[in-house]
């Protein structure tokens, strides 16, 4: 078996408390930025949760008032000028191993975005399966304005798909920032939360989804994720075979139990 509860990283802070990981980053005087070490620290990291047996449910969190920076100027923009095409297209797919990770890694993944949420941050509450913000909460895909293309890290796939194709080609066409209320209005935020308030909001979220069957919610994730590229009729038919699977767990029983009983079931993933 698998655990996480003593895992201690070296470029992001790590909590766990009840089979909850709380996940932020550091650097507060620079907004949270990220770095070539964070980047792939973070993707090895949400690829070990795919086997974490005592992890149920992450937080990204913010950290003193901001979410996320994005790439740091210094330690990932002025560097990257001089690499050479081969050294680039290492750097991009391992971003996007990042973004793969999160979405295989087998937990629901909730943001708590508070200020500034830009560049590979936006992406970062943008691969979460939740997202609350505060109204402090600043979203920008600010990759043209460094003379990138929007098609950043999954973007354009996945982007569309939470606020609509012609919402989200004016973001990643302009770069311009998305205030916490008109993202609340496009749904790209699930709720939006005092400043004070978020970090027990998402908690209490975590908290609930930790409570339910969690190897349903594992089959739920994969199903959100894999139905992207599906028929309807492929699709139909993976959910059964999906359904099929969590009908044989005691979860599933332990339901059935606590229902004859009226009583309320009490999940313990298996």
């Amino acid at each position: 078996m698998t655990t996480m509860q003593n895992y201690t990283p070296a470029h992001f802070s790590w909590q766990w408390d009840a089979r909850i990981a709380t996940v932020s980053l550091q650097g507060a005087a620079r907004k949270n930025p990220l770095t070539f070490e964070s980047y792939a620290e973070l993707r090895d990291m949400f690829r070990d949760l795919a086997y974490a047996e005592d992890v149920d449910a992450v937080v990204l969190a913010s950290n003193e008032g901001n979410f996320c920076s994005g790439g740091d100027v210094h330690d990932i923009i002025g560097p990257l000028v001089e690499m050479d095409m081969k050294q680039l297209l290492a750097f991009t797919r391992m971003t996007g191993d990042l973004v793969k990770a999160m979405l295989s890694c087998g937990k629901p993944v909730i943001a708590a975005v508070d200020g500034i949420c830009v560049g590979a941050g936006a992406i970062l509450a943008m691969a979460a399966d939740m997202r609350l913000a505060t109204p402090e909460a600043k979203v920008a895909f600010l990759f043209t304005r460094v003379g990138l293309a929007g098609c950043d890290m999954g973007a354009c796939a996945m982007l569309p798909r939470i606020i609509g194709q012609g919402r989200a080609a004016e973001l990643l066409y302009t770069g311009r920032t998305l205030q916490a209320d008109e993202g609340l209005f496009w749904g790209f935020w699930n709720a939006v939360h005092p400043a004070g308030e978020i970090d027990a909001a998402a908690r209490a979220l975590a908290e609930r989804i930790a409570a339910g069957p969690n190897f349903a919610h594992m089959m739920t994730k994969t199903q959100l994720n894999q139905e992207w590229s599906m028929s309807l009729e492929t699709a139909i038919e993976s959910e059964a075979q999906a359904q099929a699977i969590c009908m044989q767990t005691e979860d599933f029983r332990r339901a059935y139990r606590a229902f004859v009983a009226k009583d309320k079931p009490v999940f313990e993933g298996d």
